[in-house]
């Protein structure tokens, strides 16, 4: 049975579970502005979007962003044979579009197949090559999509739309699943059908448990699920979006407790390492939120969102507008980090810079290997230019 304290809290939280999308006064056109610290696209103009995720793949997908759509009209350009840009179910399909709104790549939910209903959490795994969702069905004995729903967590792959199913069911549609994927070291005749999908078995996953829990899976030692050690602060509240380092072996994630208030940790993947919290400092508008991953040569930094006091995460603010680049709304940090998996826990986790400011205006969705482009959404979505 769901935990009905998290149902609610997931509808307060999350506008893409609302009954309907929340639709822009603006007019439906992708606006663009002009910034001493970026250019600022919209997507998707004037429509919802969900689970924004900055393109990792700058090679095929450059200047873009992945995202979920929900319901109705879409407002994209050069839409391909098979994106139909009205009509759109809720959570029908997966899109990258890059600034110009034009639709790079897609997969519709019918042609994964076990995908019955819909896409829910969908994110770039730390590997160009892969994107992963979970892909939701009819429950057992549920006689349509609009009832009870079962989900499972499944590995898409952009070049070929592939795709393979790392769990068959039993995810809660907040599950927010990240995959780690390795080097490439299959051996060519191998039977193992998760080395012949990745071509590796060095392959990780971490998503959020239906009881409140952070698993994680290393698939190289074993399909056996694992559990973190969490902070305190989890005790009746949300775990959000778990992603993996680069390296694989930590973790970043957030706690919610109330769409204004929110606590953000690193850790290492393992069963017994203790969450260290990313601590607000003196210069920080707020605690930081949605912190993501980002590697720039051998340096890494965590990048974060953070809000104006009595603002939601939950974005409605139009951001090509400059009256919102006062910090009136949020902005986005940085901060670099050295890590070393297996240390001892004063050691383990160092800050080796301070906080650096990346934009005035808060960007949710992480920021791309080449470092120019961040991606945000919830509501409005934008993909912000930097110079």
């Amino acid at each position: 049975m769901k935990n009905i304290f998290v149902l609610i809290l997931l509808l307060i939280l999350t506008s893409c579970y609302e009954p309907s999308q929340y639709e822009s006064s603006a007019a439906s056109k992708n606006n663009t502005a002009s910034s001493d610290f970026g250019v600022i696209y919209e997507v998707n103009g004037g429509k919802q979007i969900c689970n924004p995720s900055v393109s990792l793949d700058t090679v095929n997908f450059p200047a873009s962003m992945l995202w979920l759509n929900f319901s109705g009209t879409l407002n994209v350009t050069s839409a391909p044979k098979g994106y139909s840009t009205s009509g759109a179910g809720e959570h029908d399909r997966l899109t990258v579009s890059d600034t110009a709104g034009k639709v790079l790549w897609y997969v519709m939910k019918d042609s994964v197949p076990g995908v019955e209903c819909e896409f829910q959490d969908p994110e770039w795994s730390t590997s160009a090559d892969y994107i992963v969702a979970l892909g939701g069905f009819k429950a057992k004995g549920s006689p349509s999509c609009d009832d009870d729903k079962d989900y499972g967590i499944v590995a898409i792959r952009p070049s070929d739309k592939a795709s393979f199913f790392l769990i068959d069911s039993g995810m809660e549609e907040i599950a927010n699943p990240h995959l780690w994927v390795g080097g490439l070291q299959a051996s060519v005749d191998s039977t193992d059908s998760l080395q012949l999908f990745f071509g590796t078995d060095q392959v990780k996953l971490v998503y959020v448990t239906a009881a409140g829990k952070i698993a994680f899976i290393d698939y190289a030692t074993s399909a056996k699920a694992n559990t973190l050690v969490l902070p305190d602060s989890t005790k009746g509240n949300l775990l959000d979006s778990p992603l993996i380092s680069p390296d694989g072996n930590w973790v970043v994630y957030d706690v919610l407790d109330g769409s204004y208030s929110w606590k953000s940790y690193i850790q290492e993947l393992s069963t017994t390492a203790e969450p260290v919290e990313i601590s607000k400092t003196s210069d920080m508008i707020s605690n930081p939120v949605f912190p993501h991953w980002w590697e720039f040569g051998n340096r890494l930094f965590v990048v974060w969102a953070e809000f104006a006091s009595g603002l939601s995460y939950l974005n409605k603010s139009d951001l090509t507008n400059s009256s919102t680049w006062d910090y009136s709304v949020g902005r986005t940090a940085m901060r670099e980090v050295e890590l070393t998996a297996g240390a001892p826990k004063d050691v383990a986790l160092e800050w080796t810079s301070d906080v650096r400011e990346i934009a005035p205006i808060p960007f949710i969705g992480g920021r791309s290997p080449d470092g120019h482009f961040l991606a945000t959404g919830t509501n409005n979505g934008y993909l912000l230019n930097l110079p």
